[in-house]
């Protein structure tokens, strides 16, 4: 009973350990997204749209956005 309560712990630490890793890779590539100026926005044929408590986002004709720096 008790080399099974350890494997468990063990693999509940692999799994937790393995989703860590996933959450950060995710975070990293949200952080490197590109951000755009305004005046770049418009000449891309973007359109500078404020979204509330959460600032000033360029909204691209091909439906992305970034954020306006």
């Amino acid at each position: 009973m008790r080399i099974r309560r350890i494997l468990g712990l063990a693999l509940a630490a692999a799994t937790l350990a393995g989703v860590s890793a996933v959450g950060a890779v995710g975070a990293g590539a949200a952080a490197s997204s590109p951000n755009i100026s305004g005046d770049d926005c418009t000449a891309a044929g973007g359109q500078v749209v404020a979204r509330p408590y959460a600032g000033y986002v360029c909204s691209l004709p091909d439906g992305t956005t970034q954020a306006i720096t």
